[in-house]
């Protein structure tokens, strides 16, 4: 019997219920694989039983209760899940930090929430935090003033008495409060009940064909829904294993030593990976170089449909060796988080690794769509529904969903909450999309619509996942309102532009430079006859350094702060569009 027919069968009613059967079930297996500079640490569903009931111990040792707030600030680890796990069985609920947040959000959340305790991966973060009154302040592992050495000195919690508080816990319980990454304003904390991630595992579980053999490469954030509910509770539900990522900079030997089956990613990362892949290809022969630019031109055939009569040969040539470094067991990416442009799509089915895009959101525990392997796989959709999963498009195209997996709410915010979720229960997503033959496509945010001086509305998300195709330009956001047109703040990718005039000018002399913005322009060209005329990108201009979170553009998740650009770079957006009256239009 699979994990996801033994989940079906037995409905475990909350996470440490859900925990304790598949460390029942799977007790032999492995469970979590950490990579070291060594090698490999495992652990088996056995070790990983004990190790959460050893730090429930150390929890309630600090005299933590059913109910009480935490937060965690750290990167992932298995210590991340001890903790989470060992709080889920004790009725904790959970307040993840994006470790990547500076000082003032970081507080702000962690007064938002009312927390006792925080845990912090590192010094670094201890120290972010500082001195809160009322919060004590601990490092998550390590030998001194950590939850792990108290885990391990404290008086362990009986067998019995372990499976008792797991008995007390209710579906409706809180599990954790997830911080929205603030893209239009504060963060707002969404209440995830632990009914809502139980209804999660299954669901996927049902659209995805994934088993307990599976190894998952645990690397997105668990501070962030998508890594929390699909990279930790996921495969746990399943019988599965998980190997830790220790860094971004340590991806590829850690892929190498865990090597997964399934990785969840998101656009970014894959057009990172991407670019390694090309670059490693050009270092090559002049032979092989050609042999992988005709794998991915036939490789862009078969993935629209047409006929392609040396795509095998292609494929056993170069596609397998490609497979090889970048993962031999990978069966396919899951992406969501954003929008996966189209060229990504075709770059990953050339060289054989299948991408499935699915859609969610914090307020909905993660996944209302995702693009089935055994059916047709839509790259320009967001796939089917799931299972139970109940989504129509309102009269201006709102998509609005309902379902066991939808937040109770917004923590401390009844008027916000209200104003989300109607007296039916239906959500208002605030993204715009279409269904068609039962896949689901989405256009844009409501509230990114820019409106034109002439009155025209334009969805600006499409627009910008066209400019992003290109492999001259990184990131572009458009802005209008109140304009005659659209313009355009473009962040080359420096490192192609400078190889293609052959420059050695730093960034900031780049973006100013008027062969790249020749070169640019004519990929902004190519894009505007694609369009209509009213959704043309009349103005552009260079920015003269790359998106960070630390910069205010990119939210933790990675997603654009059209706002923050738009502050940072005022001075630039009124070059374009004649001063402060273009601001006061809008901008």
């Amino acid at each position: 019997m699979s994990a996801s027919d033994l989940i079906s069968k037995i409905q475990p009613t909350s996470l440490g219920g859900l925990l304790r059967i598949s460390c029942k079930t799977y007790a032999p297996k492995t469970a979590l694989i950490i990579p070291t500079k060594d090698g490999l640490e495992k652990l088996t569903y056995e070790q990983l039983w004990t190790s959460v009931r050893r730090w429930a111990s150390g929890l309630r040792s600090l005299g933590l209760r059913r109910g009480d707030a935490v937060c965690i600030i750290s990167e992932n680890s298995a210590e991340w899940a001890f903790f989470d796990w060992a709080s889920q069985v004790l009725g904790i609920v959970v307040v993840p930090i994006f470790p990547s947040l500076p000082a003032d959000q970081a507080l702000y959340i962690l007064k938002d929430c009312g927390a006792i305790l925080v845990a912090c991966g590192d010094a670094h973060q201890l120290e972010k935090i500082g001195s809160n009154e009322g919060v004590r302040s601990f490092l998550l592992g390590g030998s001194d003033n950590s939850i792990a050495k108290i885990a391990s000195e404290a008086a362990l919690i009986s067998e019995d008495e372990f499976e008792s508080e797991i008995d007390r816990t209710n579906p409706e319980d809180v599990a954790t409060i997830i911080y929205t990454s603030g893209t239009t304003g504060l963060p707002k904390g969404v209440m995830l009940q632990h009914k809502s991630f139980i209804w999660m595992n299954r669901a996927v579980a049902g659209q995805i064909p994934l088993t307990h053999q599976d190894t998952f490469f645990c690397f997105l954030p668990l501070s962030h829904v998508f890594g929390r509910a699909n990279d930790h509770y996921l495969p746990i539900s399943l019988g599965a294993t998980i190997g830790y990522c220790r860094s971004l900079a340590s991806i590829s030997s850690d892929m190498a030593k865990v090597q997964p089956t399934v990785m969840l990613v998101v656009p970014r990362l894959l057009q990172a990976f991407k670019e390694k892949i090309i670059d490693g290809a050009g270092k090559q022969s002049p032979l092989r170089q050609k042999l992988f630019s005709s794998l991915i031109s036939e490789g862009k055939k078969k993935s629209h449909g047409k006929f392609s009569l040396t795509f095998p040969m292609l494929d056993k040539i170069v596609g397998s060796k490609i497979r090889e470094k970048v993962g031999p067991r990978l069966r396919f990416f899951v992406s969501g988080g954003a929008a996966l442009p189209r060229d990504l799509y075709d770059f990953y089915f050339a060289i054989g690794i299948p991408i499935q895009q699915g859609y969610g959101l914090t307020e909905t525990s993660s996944a209302i769509t995702v693009n089935n392997p055994a059916h047709e796989n839509r790259p320009e959709t967001v796939g089917e529904p799931l299972d139970k999963v109940e989504v129509k498009i309102a009269e201006d195209g709102e998509i609005l969903v309902r379902g066991d997996f939808v937040m109770k709410g917004y923590h401390g915010l009844p008027d916000e909450t209200a104003a989300v979720i109607n007296a039916e229960g239906w959500f208002y997503t605030g993204d715009i999309g279409e269904m068609s033959n039962g896949y689901l496509k989405i256009t844009d945010r409501k509230k990114d619509l820019l409106v034109l001086g002439n009155g025209k509305n334009v969805a600006p998300q499409p627009i910008e996942n066209k400019l992003r195709e290109s492999s001259l330009i990184e990131e572009a956001v458009l802005f209008g309102d109140g304009l005659d047109g659209c313009v355009a703040l473009i962040v080359p990718n420096f490192e192609l532009v400078r190889t293609q005039l052959n420059s050695t000018q730093s960034d900031e002399e780049l973006a100013a430079s008027p062969e790249a913005k020749k070169l640019i322009k004519a990929e902004v060209d190519k894009v505007n006859k694609a369009l209509a005329q009213f959704e043309a990108v009349k103005k552009f201009a260079l920015l003269p350094a790359k998106f960070t979170v630390e910069g205010g553009e990119l939210t933790p998740t990675l997603k654009v702060k059209r706002k923050g650009v738009r502050v940072k770079y005022g001075p630039v957006l009124d070059s374009l569009i004649g001063g402060e009256s273009g601001r006061a239009k809008g901008l």
